[in-house]
């Protein structure tokens, strides 16, 4: 096939000429946004990139104009709005992740990731004590909230999308509103129904309980939009092949999901990692290592840093800023060891 076959069958590729005009377009407007930021009392990198984007659309749909009229100048406004709405967002993300790791590598030591608090507090010296103990209790805490809400929340997703009972519609609605649960409601309900009702008294098993309240309609939710996304002409294979519905959905519809409800699992723990909230009435804040999960307080990252920044000295806030580092760090551990099994057990 010749590449001028190719090109007709691609008319909506870039020809040398538009890749020029798009180059001069792009280079005239940096050139009118550093002549403006010089001349105006308007500085800073903000003004730049404001300016920059407003005389790209400027320059750039008189360019469009003389070549495609007025469909043109709206077809490239709405890219380059998109484009501007993309680049704000990873400009949010990059900040985020830059402030986090610049304030948070100035604490980190081996002390700090192989000791507990015990015989240390927040205000004494960098290098002194460590949250290795609130790093085994994050990870029991989200082991907990994963082993309760993945099977039910991946069980609510297929009555949702494959049985579709009479209940459906009344548990579709309540995973909807449970999504916009408050986090210091799911704390308050573990609380008030158990902790002031039944022996029971904070443990890291009453905190699992907690963020599985949270993490379940996120990862109902999205389980249920991976299945709907498996192709209809699989389940009606499966049952033409003589299989009954269940073991068409188990050896059918789940395999072919798989990806996507791993993806479901990483975000409900995304949702809960960082929780702090419902662990102040549910683990309680505890400076050293407790293995047993049904009984005592225990100590967790997020209240390491809740702790940290209402200290207020700057020992406690850097304390602070490290255990965010560290908590972003076992989330893209958690993530990229689904990622990595998940992929696996597809090929295999």
């Amino acid at each position: 096939m010749t590449t001028s076959t190719v090109q007709k069958m691609r008319p909506w590729a870039a020809t040398p000429k538009d890749r020029f005009i798009t180059g001069l377009s792009v280079f005239i407007s940096a050139a009118l946004s550093v002549l403006i930021v010089a001349a105006t009392p308007m500085k800073g990198k903000l003004a730049y990139f404001g300016l920059f984007f407003l005389a790209w659309f400027i320059v750039d749909s008189i360019f469009v104009a003389r070549r495609g009229g007025a469909k043109g100048v709206r077809d490239g406004l709405a890219a380059k709005v998109t484009l501007l709405g993309g680049i704000i967002v990873c400009m949010v993300v990059f900040s985020i992740l830059w402030a986090t790791i610049s304030r948070g590598l100035k604490g980190l030591n081996l002390e700090f990731f192989t000791s507990n608090m015990r015989n240390a507090s927040l205000f004494d010296p960098i290098g002194k004590g460590g949250i290795l103990h609130a790093i085994l209790g994050t990870l029991m805490l989200i082991t907990i909230a994963v082993v309760i809400s993945v099977p039910m929340g991946i069980l609510t997703a297929l009555y949702l999308t494959e049985i579709k009972g009479k209940a459906a519609p009344l548990i579709q609605f309540l995973v909807q509103a449970m999504s916009g649960v408050p986090s210091v409601v799911a704390g308050l309900f573990i609380y008030a129904a158990i902790i002031l009702n039944t022996p029971l008294r904070s443990s890291a098993f009453l905190g699992g309980l907690a963020l599985t309240i949270l993490m379940v309609p996120t990862v109902t939710r999205t389980a249920q939009e991976v299945l709907n996304l498996v192709p209809r002409d699989l389940r009606e294979a499966g049952l033409a092949m003589g299989a009954t519905q269940w073991k068409t959905v188990a050896l059918v519809v789940v395999p072919a999901a798989r990806s996507g409800l791993i993806t479901a699992t990483i975000l409900g723990v995304a949702r809960i990692a960082g929780e702090t909230a419902p662990l102040l009435f549910t683990v309680g804040v505890f400076d050293s290592y407790n293995f047993n999960p049904f009984k005592g307080d225990q100590g967790t990252i997020p209240t390491v840093v809740w702790r940290g920044l209402l200290g207020g000295t700057p020992e406690s806030i850097q304390r602070a800023w490290s255990a965010i580092l560290v908590l972003l760090i076992v989330v893209l551990i958690m993530f990229v060891a689904a990622r990595t099994l998940g992929s696996r057990s597809s090929k295999n």
